[in-house]
């Protein structure tokens, strides 16, 4: 469609504008198209972009579309401040046109998108995961910005984002975090400290993966702690994890969706004895909080120490705990399968911990978690002594 002919209905938006036309504002664009000066586009770019800010609750579907194309025309041969400036007035209108934001948001220079990235609401959660998965790192850190992420989104962020995108993406109070992206976090937060502190500070970051952060913490800890004094490694060790273990207690202890999974059980436990059905439903489901109350529940293991198990990479105390609790190799497979562990088993693994696991007797599995129980009660003990105020 000719450029005049799309601007010829601009006559009667500017007519019911509230502020009424100052002179003919379609003469000018004739006059502005016609002789193509890039002075008079920028003037008239601006003289449109008032005339649709001043109205712009008011605006049909229609009108705004109308805009939208004017816009998106007068827009591709001008300088990069001008766009910037487009930008910036346009951001933060609720109802700006989707196509002219939409361009602006995938402009190569940052100073042109980052203002509809960091703030406009007409991007959808399509169009910012697009925009993460082809721009540039500050286009990234742009979107990071937003007061709300989607986890479609922050998806794309933690999968390409470079530190400083993570880093503002997991201090984003308003961004949400797949269990997918979590995992990926804090696979990162193994080699990056300021990671590891950001993602414990998070009130949604699920359990299974602020134990997952602890360990790492603890071995980064030992391992220094040993160097410097290896002839006290074992003294170490058992400190370190007497540490560990406080503060995952105290921390489950203040979350809100383990004590809700807790009650869950404790209230079904009452009312019914637990059976191997109460761990391999949410073993399956991969939900880590409820499976580990379960497990716990049926195998009469402190929850401290059966959630270290389910996150160990090791298979044996998953299979210890599973005998002793009476469970199938149905629902032993399921344990191991869970993904927080990232063991990674292959069908020739499986069938090779399914053989140790016929050869386990429950017996003497049992007699292993009695062992281990008696370990924990004498080191609690031994805490809450060190822990009594010296009488004078």
């Amino acid at each position: 469609m000719p450029m005049l002919q799309v601007l010829q209905p601009l006559k009667s938006v500017q007519a019911n504008c509230p502020s009424g036309p100052s002179e003919s504002l379609i003469d000018e664009l004739n006059a502005a198209i016609a002789s193509g000066g890039v002075k008079r586009r920028l003037r008239i770019l601006e003289r449109i972009t008032d005339l649709f800010e001043a109205g712009s609750r008011g605006y049909s579907s229609d009108q705004i579309a109308l805009f939208d194309d004017v816009l998106q025309r007068l827009v591709g041969e001008i300088e990069v401040k001008a766009r910037a400036r487009l930008a910036k007035r346009l951001a933060h209108i609720d109802t700006s046109p989707r196509g002219i934001i939409r361009r602006l948001a995938f402009d190569d220079e940052i100073t042109v998108a980052e203002p509809v990235l960091r703030h406009s609401q007409q991007l959808s959660d399509a169009d910012l995961a697009e925009n993460a998965s082809t721009k540039s790192q500050e286009h990234l850190l742009a979107i990071a910005q937003r007061l709300q992420l989607s986890e479609a989104v922050t998806d794309v962020l933690v999968e390409r984002g470079d530190r400083r995108v993570v880093d503002r993406v997991v201090r984003n109070k308003g961004a949400r975090i797949s269990l997918s992206g979590y995992e990926k976090l804090t696979n990162r937060a193994r080699r990056d400290r300021r990671l590891t502190l950001a993602l414990s500070r998070r009130s949604d970051l699920p359990r299974q993966y602020f134990l997952k952060l602890l360990e790492t913490a603890s071995a980064v800890v030992r391992a220094k702690l040993e160097e410097a004094n290896p002839e006290a490694a074992a003294e170490i060790r058992s400190t370190i994890d007497d540490v560990a273990t406080a503060m995952q207690r105290e921390v489950r202890e203040a979350s809100r969706r383990f004590a809700t999974a807790e009650r869950d059980a404790t209230r079904c436990f009452n009312v019914r004895r637990f059976t191997e059905a109460n761990v391999h439903a949410p073993a399956r489901k991969q939900e880590f909080a409820r499976t580990a109350i379960a497990l716990s529940k049926l195998c009469r293991f402190p929850v401290d120490a059966v959630e270290r198990a389910l996150l160990d990479k090791g298979e044996d105390m998953i299979l210890i705990l599973a005998k002793a609790a009476g469970c199938s190799w149905t629902t032993a497979r399921e344990l191991l399968m869970m993904h927080v562990a990232e063991r990674n088993l292959q069908p020739a693994d499986l069938e090779r911990i399914f053989q140790r696991y016929k050869k386990l007797s429950r017996e003497v599995a049992r007699s292993v978690i009695t062992f281990h129980g008696r370990r924990i009660e004498l080191r609690a003990k031994r805490q809450d002594e060190a822990a009594e105020p010296v009488s004078a």
